[in-house]
């Protein structure tokens, strides 16, 4: 929705003109020159007859001053104040994520089917947010920047597929993207990020990357980004499917979970954030419900001014009324008499 306002009101003044001509031209006095046999050359014209030109020349004027106005339409402009969180959430996809250590109504699930609908859970529920992911396994990349379009997050979400990196787990590699993509000037004071956090899923220890998960700590103490990390999978022998070349299930096997819970402790307590174990579901969702808990950032969204020419509405019809008051106004010709 819009409202109508005019740039240059001034020019609206000048329609207090119009009935002063009108006036004018009616007291105006016709001048008389004295020709012989003069009333045999008398035609009565359409301008004679007729108030059309007159009346036609002043709405043409008229329009135009409407348009010297310039109309135009703005939209309204809003200033909404929230409050929420600027988060990265870096997710291990790497192949041990296959385990089946979870059930979900008495069916067993892998840890990143366990996960899944917590994270779609926490982005839905936080609208006030920007959350951004990043994925990492051998490598780490960014799966969706900072944004306040939840719907689309979602969807991305929804893409997470184990096997969409080449294998490995580069937690520091994963931690440094994430810390990356909270660089931003404008939200920094001191040097320190203010209202950022990461939080951190893995269920193994880091053994790819250029960056170790303490120099990645460092680097996000140094920047003041809380990191809240979350330990995925039970502990022991865990089950584990076994797929054909076709990518079909065709059996289990057992392996021992690779945790590394004291890396993950100490990334936690040296960023200011906290573990979690997430052995089932419900210690998903306390570590992320834990945020809630951390301060909140203020965002100011302001909406864009809209503005919207109307000049040309008034402007055609008027110059066309000018037109036409001009050709209703010239008297007819008149034919030459032939001899």
């Amino acid at each position: 929705m819009g409202h109508l306002v005019f740039h240059d009101p001034l020019w609206l003044l000048a329609l207090l003109a119009l009935p002063l001509l009108y006036w004018l031209r009616g007291r105006r006095k016709v001048p008389v020159l004295l020709v012989p046999f003069a009333a045999a050359w008398y035609r009565p014209s359409l301008a004679s007859v007729s108030r059309w030109p007159v009346a036609l020349a002043l709405t043409g004027l008229a329009l135009l001053i409407v348009a010297l106005a310039r109309p135009q339409r703005i939209e309204d402009k809003r200033e909404v104040r929230t409050q929420g969180y600027d988060l990265m959430l870096a997710i291990d996809l790497s192949g041990s994520m296959l385990a089946e250590d979870y059930e979900r109504d008495g069916d067993r699930v892998n840890r990143l089917q366990a996960i899944k609908p917590v994270i779609q859970a926490f982005i839905n529920e936080r609208p006030s947010d920007r959350i951004g992911i990043v994925v990492f396994s051998g490598k780490a990349y960014t799966l969706a920047p900072l944004t306040f379009d939840h719907d689309w997050l979602a969807r991305q979400t929804e893409r997470l597929r184990i096997g969409l990196i080449e294998d490995g787990t580069a937690i520091g590699d994963g931690l440094g993207v994430a810390l990356t993509r909270l660089e931003q000037a404008q939200r920094e004071s001191g040097g320190r990020r203010q209202g950022a956090f990461v939080v951190l899923l893995t269920d193994g220890a880091n053994n790819r990357g250029a960056l170790t998960p303490p120099q990645a700590a460092e680097i996000a103490k140094a920047r003041g980004i809380p990191v809240y990390t979350i330990g995925a999978g039970r502990d022991g022998i865990v089950p584990f499917p076994v797929f054909d070349e076709q990518g079909n299930k065709i059996g289990m096997r057992r392996l021992l979970s690779d945790l590394d819970e004291s890396a993950l402790r100490d990334i936690a307590t040296t960023t200011g954030g906290r573990y979690f174990r997430a052995a089932d579901q419900d210690t998903i969702t306390a570590a992320f419900n834990a945020i809630d808990q951390a301060k909140k950032i203020e965002f100011q969204a302001k909406s864009y001014l809209v503005t919207t020419e109307l000049f040309h509405w008034p402007a055609a019809p008027g110059l066309v009324a000018l037109i036409l008051g001009a050709v209703f106004a010239r008297p007819p010709l008149r034919k030459e008499a032939t001899a």
